[in-house]
């Protein structure tokens, strides 16, 4: 039986319907020196999955052409900047909404950081992205933190844990224990202790459960993490406000690695697209 979780709080869709021409052309600006302009990159990063939740806003379920293919974009995006780390190669050429794109390599840099790099997994993992995937977890977590960036000590952890998952490592349940251990509240130094137990802890604990083959367990951890999500996003009138609160991008991406996996989710959401997680645009697109 489909169990509903709380409901997404109110947006106002024509506030962000208006919003969405604009967002569009500075996203499409920023693609246009994507290829030689670090500040560039950095700006395509934040402003293509800003694209995406905001057309999410207007189209909660996904169910827009338009939609997915800000979700796609945000994905070709976010893996193109870390294609570009290759020291080995002068250029890297990455399709970025359906064009080549040849993309000068560079050094470290601020926005190649583990957040970005989380961010980066969560939209291959929802557009079940198998090749980048294997190149993202091929990125030393050593080069995540030269990249620069304060972070908390559990973002290494919990790369290390999704790395060692993908690529089927023994030392998995290693950097686990350390993620989970490294989220607790008494170890948040950058982000503040509830948005440690609220946004960054859900995830971790929904892939713990999805290791144990725990459907049941695994659900009740999508639950909370929805709850906590909604809790967190409308703590105060300007995290309500907040775009990042329209979609919970890390419990959807673990949500839909359980169910292309063969777990049923039983938490129906517009906190989680629907059209997102059933990868309803499957075969719709060369990515």
């Amino acid at each position: 039986m489909r169990r509903t979780s709380a409901p997404r709080q109110d947006y106002r869709k024509d506030k962000m319907a208006a919003v969405v021409p604009v967002v569009e052309e500075s996203l499409s600006e920023s693609l246009e020196r994507i290829e030689t302009t670090h500040n560039s990159r950095s700006d395509a990063v934040m402003e293509s999955l800003n694209v995406a939740l905001v057309r999410s806003v207007g189209d909660p379920g996904a169910v827009m052409l338009e939609t997915w293919e800000s979700w796609l974009l945000a994905m070709q995006v976010h893996s193109a900047v870390f294609a570009a780390t290759d020291s080995d190669r002068e250029t890297v050429t990455c399709k970025i909404r359906q064009e080549e794109r040849h993309l000068a390599t560079t050094g470290p840099q601020t926005y190649l950081n583990a957040d970005t790099w989380l961010d980066a997994f969560y939209l291959a993992v929802i557009c079940r992205e198998a090749a980048r995937l294997d190149m993202l977890v091929r990125i030393p977590v050593s080069l995540l933190r030269a990249f620069g960036g304060a972070l908390d000590e559990y973002a290494y952890a919990w790369v290390g844990t999704l790395q060692s998952f993908w690529l089927r490592r023994d030392d998995l349940r290693t950097h686990l224990v350390s993620a989970v251990d490294l989220s607790a509240p008494e170890h948040a130094r950058v982000v503040d202790a509830e948005e440690m137990i609220k946004i960054r802890y859900s995830p971790i604990m929904m892939l713990y459960r999805y290791l144990r083959n725990d459907a049941a367990g695994f659900n009740e951890a999508l639950a909370d993490a929805v709850r906590w999500h909604k809790e967190y996003w409308t703590a105060d009138e300007d995290r309500a406000h907040n775009i990042l609160g329209v979609v919970a991008l890390a419990p959807l991406a673990i949500a839909c690695l359980a169910k292309a996996n063969g777990v049923p989710v039983e938490v129906g959401t517009n906190y989680l697209p629907k059209a997102l997680l059933d990868f309803a645009w499957r075969g719709e697109f060369d990515a």
